[in-house]
Formats: structure tokens, sequence, C-alpha cells
């Protein structure tokens, strides 16, 4: 059963990757990614996006339920894979978590 969208939760991450890792960085978080959406019942979206002109800056969209689905998310198997995995490519990492307010809403 899917929540309203206002009381979903949307993590916005961006990555920074350094440049030796970043073909490895793009593999692993689309596992990662396609694991959360397939083994998290919290997890609704999680869009990976890489800069065109930035190879190194990626940016992730992902909408959760709710926080206990963020939590979920954060003690998954893969998740805690994936950044054992990564950390180490990762330059700067910035997360802000925000409040869904209108899913696929027309546009006026």
């Amino acid at each position: 059963m899917t929540k309203n969208p206002s009381q979903q939760l949307v993590l916005l991450v961006e990555f920074r990757i350094r440049p030796a890792h970043i073909e490895a960085f793009e593999s692993a978080i689309l596992r990662n990614a396609a694991a959360s959406l397939t083994d998290e019942a919290g997890c609704r979206r999680f869009d990976v996006c890489r800069d065109p002109d930035d190879p190194a800056l990626f940016f992730l969209y992902e909408i959760y339920d709710d926080q206990a689905a963020i939590d979920t998310h954060l003690r998954s198997p893969h998740y805690l894979a994936f950044d054992a995995l990564s950390r180490d490519w990762v330059e700067k990492k910035a997360v802000r978590k925000m409040v869904l307010r209108a899913a696929d809403a027309p546009i006026s």
C-alpha cells in the first residue's frame, strides 16, 4: 500500500567521486539502487543521475514511505556492502532529507 505522497520522505544525495573510481562507483550504485527497489518495501523510487559535463558528479533521488523505511535502507545488506566498497572512492558526499509535497503533479 502506497502512503500519501505528502507523508513520504525524499533523500537527495550528491556524490563527487575520485576520477580513478568513477566507472566502478557507477556500477556499484546502480546495483544498490536496483536492490533497494527490489528488496525494500518502503523504497518507492531510486534514481541515479550523472552529470553529462562532469562525469565525477552523481546525484541520487530516493523516495521512501517514512523514516522507518530510510532506517531499513541504511541497515540493509546491499547498502552496507555498497557503503563499505565505495567509501574510499568518494571525495565528497552531501545528503538532504525533504518531505514530498506532490508526486506527478500536473504542470500548469
